[in-house]
């Protein structure tokens, strides 16, 4: 046990990102103390610091990291120690150069900036297990580190893969491992189209600098090899971390909407996720469309509240119902963290405004709502050198509190009591669909995401706390299920879900549901291949339109424009609720229903919200009708209203100011009329 106090909190608590070594340590103790008189309770060091824990190989120099650490401790903080893997040293990269990554086009990614490593290098395998064994041994039963973080942002920067060097080389036996002889590899990819058959394991290489598209089918096991690197270098870590670590938590610090690996798979042998929370860049790049420029203005200085919400709900649901350390070992919490959090400008995207007034305190308060235990802010005094000098801190350079610090200072944590997210309604999300749907988008702006966060931010702007959920759960608890994008269903995928909806769950399918088997081809008996007897159809046309082409859709719904995609049906038992207006597709199915089975066909968010909207009602899912930009989410019997406009909003009887939010009781219902919004 610790020194510290065991009492688990019951609220949120704060913690913040340090970087001891690069500030002079007569600044260690002060700052400690300043970051306990703030409220923070964690501090997160030493991710990046392998240089200087290890200058030469093996010789290590531990004195100032541990003198850090008794600052730390002496001021009453708890430390989330991290593996420095992320950034092998200049001395390694020279002597094994071939521990470096290699892009899709072929060039070797050098040594000078961070996360310059191939996953399968065995020589850099062996180092990541040394240097792990070794701070772990320093650090593993030190009274002020309370639990680990593995390495730093898997995938950053299109680093989950490399095409070239040890993962080119790797990938044949990964191959033959899964499908054991030649014939089933080539049978499974269908190579016999256009003369791509092997026959021998050596002649299969990365898919990468392929005259024109490479095949899918190789792409998507290119992919879960990828993955099955990231998970199985993640396990090393985690296991000498538990050796050595007892009675620690281990967790890893994911990222916004990153898609090179299974979340899944990796996040198996943890005790928590976390993961890195910047709202504003995460507008300019991850937006879909529908949130054109002038919502990208009108946010900017917020980022939309449905992209950061949907985060918050893959990470507290990647690791719901494992067991971890819980809140009696240790004083951990077991809810998902935010080990980073935006608290100021950042610095990489294509435009980093400074946030609105207000913008860290909702940004908090949503990740509390969400599930979220601990909120720790990136980072606390901005950089004086090299690649982050543009991004804040709570400190200004000249260590001076910024507007971040101000906000956090100003925060009452007792607003936010731990506990349940009361989410009723699953949003289905699965990794190897997300690759091969983005492999063959066939229509230029719609994506994986794309698809998925649309249905997400219909659920949203009907009030609904979302759970997201693998396809292959336990469904059987959920008032609904929403499969915005499952592209991929095996048969045995299809038969949980029919025995699901038999069982009275219904569920709400988008486009592309089941087209693709599990190695990556279409079904032989077409669109929905196993699912077709659930869903009562099977697909007649798909429209790839052009942004500025719309397709018409009328029926139960109303009226609406379709834009970007539209597919229509051959129904074989299924009801048809909405029909095409105009067009190629005219007069046929867009929407469809074939007992707990609905399909929607066409791209639409007015659409898709309407459907979903008659389809949770029907559910006894309680709904309300929010204006864009306010938001409700439930934790703990409590509700929070959140207002991101720069303007003050009038709604279900609130007065809301801009940029921000209010803790209601959980039984809070809105008074009728969704009110005004004033400027």
């Amino acid at each position: 046990m610790t020194h510290f106090d065991p009492t688990p909190s019951d609220f949120l608590m704060l913690g913040t990102c340090d970087y001891p070594e690069h500030v002079p340590s007569d600044r260690w103790a002060p700052y400690a103390r300043m970051q306990a008189e703030l409220g923070l309770r964690f501090v997160r060091v030493a991710e990046f610091a392998w240089s200087r824990l290890e200058p030469r190989p093996g010789e290590f120099d531990w004195a100032w990291l541990d003198d850090a650490i008794a600052a730390y401790a002496a001021g009453g903080l708890r430390v989330v120690m991290c593996t420095p893997t992320p950034t092998p040293p200049a001395w390694l990269i020279r002597a094994h150069p071939e521990i470096l990554a290699f892009d899709d086009q072929g060039r070797v990614r050098e040594f000078g900036s961070r996360r310059h490593y191939d996953f399968a290098s065995p020589v850099f395998r062996e180092h990541s297990r040394r240097i792990t064994r070794a701070v772990a041994e320093r650090y593993g039963a030190h009274p002020a580190v309370v639990g680990w973080q593995t390495d730093n942002e898997f995938g950053c920067h299109g680093t989950s893969r490399s095409y070239g060097g040890a993962s080119e080389a790797a990938f044949p036996a990964w191959l033959q491992a899964r499908y054991g002889t030649l014939d089933a590899l080539n049978e499974a990819w269908g190579n016999v189209f256009w003369s791509m058959e092997y026959t021998d394991w050596a002649q299969v290489k990365s898919p990468a600098l392929t005259v024109t598209e490479p095949n899918p089918s190789h792409v998507l096991d290119y992919h879960r090899f990828a993955s099955d690197l990231i998970a199985s270098f993640q396990a090393e870590q985690v296991e000498i971390l538990r050796e050595l670590s007892p009675g620690r938590f281990v967790t890893h610090n994911f990222m916004i909407f990153e898609s090179g690996f299974d979340h899944y798979d990796v996040a198996r042998g943890l005790d928590f996720a976390t993961w890195d929370n910047y709202p504003t860049g995460m507008l300019e790049f991850f937006a879909p469309p529908g949130v054109g420029e002038d919502l990208k203005t009108h946010y900017a200085r917020t980022g939309h509240p449905d992209l950061v919400a949907f985060n918050h709900d893959v990470y507290r649901s990647l690791m719901l119902g494992k067991e971890g350390l819980g809140r009696d070992g240790e004083d951990t919490p077991n809810g998902f963290w935010v080990m980073e959090q935006q608290c100021g400008q950042v610095n990489w995207a294509p435009y980093n405004p400074l946030p609105a007034e207000g913008a860290v305190a909702l940004w908090t308060a949503q990740a509390w709502a969400h599930g979220a235990d601990v909120v720790s802010y990136f980072r606390w005094r901005a950089a004086t050198m090299a690649q982050e000098v543009m991004h804040s801190g709570l400190l200004r350079h000249d260590e001076t509190p910024d507007r971040g610090f101000t906000e956090v200072a100003g925060l009452d944590l007792t607003q936010f009591p731990v506990g349940p997210v009361p989410a009723r309604v699953a949003l289905l999300h699965d990794y190897e669909s997300l690759w091969i749907y983005d492999q063959q988008r066939h229509a230029a702006g719609l994506s994986y995401w794309a698809q998925t966060v649309t249905y997400y931010m219909a659920l949203r702007s009907l009030g609904v706390d979302v759970q997201i959920t693998h396809p292959d759960a336990d469904l059987s608890g959920f008032a609904a299920v929403v499969a915005p994008a499952i592209t991929l269903v095996p048969a045995d995928r299809a038969a949980r879900w029919e025995a699901a909806a038999q069982g009275g769950v219904p569920f709400v399918f988008g486009p592309r549901t089941a087209f693709r088997t599990p190695g990556g081809a279409t079904w032989s008996n077409g669109q929905s291949g196993p699912l077709s007897e659930m869903t009562g159809a099977r697909l007649l046309q798909y429209d790839s339109l052009r942004p500025s082409v719309t397709q018409g859709v009328t029926g139960a719904f109303g009226t609406v424009d379709a834009s970007l995609w539209a597919e229509s049906y051959r129904v074989t038992g299924a009801q048809t609720l909405a029909t095409y207006v105009g067009g190629p597709l005219d007069g046929q199915s867009a929407v469809i229903r074939h007992g707990n089975a609905t399909v929607i066909g066409a791209h639409s968010l007015d659409l898709i919200r309407a459907v979903l909207s008659e389809v949770l009602g029907g559910a006894g899912v309680p709904l309300l009708d929010l204006p864009e930009g306010v938001r409700v989410s439930r934790r703990a019997d409590r509700t929070l209203v959140q207002n991101w406009h720069p303007h003050a909003v009038t709604w279900g009887g609130l007065e809301l100011g801009p940029v921000s939010s209010v803790v209601l009781g959980g039984d809070w219902t809105p008074t009728e009329g969704k009110g005004e919004q004033g400027e």
